[in-house]
């Protein structure tokens, strides 16, 4: 099954550094992902202070990035956050947005995302006006392709608990309203979800009119919740079947770059093998072409440690992986040792000033 895959940067907290994003765009790319959307939440431009313009030496980075992508087949996009627009879309706001897709034409895209996501939604006519928002950017855009992730893009209630309960027929309307060739972004039934089948797509898609674009929180770790855990293993509940009922998959990465790379190239053998996908030797594989067969054995060994027990509960198993990993000279090693050090540790803090 021929799926585009892709890596969004969703996640909250710690950014990878702009040589982690190069190089890790540069693997991904010699095993079919074929888009990048620029999104991390520590960047305030894109979010909080949408209005204001990247320092210099920021877009000067994000410019060589998009060339870097390009230069491998590899599209390349920014997701803008401009937070609670849509509560006045005046002609003040506009002028501004203008601005700012004027200079993220300058930096070059083939992909706009506007994310809608970890915003209030419990405002009447929110599909209308959201699309309303999306068709002006539309038109005044020079990427050739345009992607909005709703305030609801997910089942989930803790999107209702959070953000307020989501107007009746949300999905129905977005969708009725949403010009055809925009796509849009659904993360499933959960917003991490653990599987997704045809039928559940199939409601959503007709829902939408469109195939949704699939967001995958795997293996993302972020949040106070998930930044005690590495999410290392394998990608299940993913059934290269349904991927005919996909616009595309696209995984939010975890915090450490070289460490997403091992899942990552378990969905990309997810889709290729089909019914012949087996999950522990596809993790396998892929930690050995990461990591290189002598650590790649050490993470299996410590694998529930790291994904199911996490740094709270580890006890004085910490210090002694700690010393394990120091000694080996791989930045894969670097990144578990920066995690039980607390790294990537992400708090409610951190998100809310996101």
């Amino acid at each position: 099954m021929t799926v585009d895959l892709g890596v969004i940067e969703g996640y909250y907290g710690l950014s990878w550094t702009w040589a982690a994003r190069r190089d890790t765009a540069a693997f991904l790319s010699r095993h079919g992902y074929r888009f990048f959307i620029y999104a991390p939440k520590a960047d305030p431009f894109l979010r909080k202070r949408w209005r204001e313009e990247h320092p210099v030496e920021t877009a000067e980075a994000i410019a060589a990035f998009s060339a870097d992508c390009r230069g491998r087949a590899v599209r390349f996009g920014v997701g803008l956050s401009p937070f609670e627009i849509y509560r006045s879309f005046d002609a003040g706001v506009k002028a501004d947005l203008g601005r700012k897709l004027a200079t993220l034409d300058a930096i070059g895209l083939d992909d706009l995302a506007i994310l809608f996501d970890d915003m209030r939604g419990d405002i009447d006519g929110l599909a209308r006006i959201q699309t309303d928002i999306v068709h002006w950017i539309a038109g005044r855009t020079k990427a050739t392709r345009v992607i909005v992730c709703p305030t609801y893009y997910s089942d989930d209630p803790v999107l209702d608990r959070v953000f307020g309960a989501r107007p009746p027929r949300f999905l129905e309307e977005f969708g009725a309203a949403l010009d055809r060739k925009i796509e849009v972004f659904w993360t499933g039934e959960e917003v991490c979800s653990r599987e997704f089948g045809a039928a559940h797509l199939e409601r959503v898609a007709g829902q939408l009119r469109r195939k949704p674009l699939f967001w995958d929180n795997y293996p993302v770790n972020d949040g106070p919740a998930m930044s005690p855990y590495l999410h290392l293993r394998a990608f299940t509940g993913r059934p290269a079947r349904v991927g005919g009922l996909l616009a595309g998959h696209a995984i939010n990465p975890a915090l450490q770059p070289i460490l997403t790379r091992i899942p990552a190239l378990t969905l990309a053998a997810s889709y290729r093998e089909g019914d012949r996908y087996a999950y522990g030797a596809a993790f396998v594989e892929a930690a050995e072409a990461v990591l290189g067969p002598r650590l790649a054995a050490m993470v299996g060994r410590h694998i529930t440690l790291f994904q199911d027990t996490g740094l709270e509960r580890m006890g004085e198993a910490v210090g002694r992986l700690r010393d394990r990993y120091a000694g080996i000279d791989h930045d894969g090693a670097q990144e578990i040792v920066d995690w039980l050090d607390g790294k990537w540790r992400t708090t409610s803090t951190t998100m809310a000033d996101a």
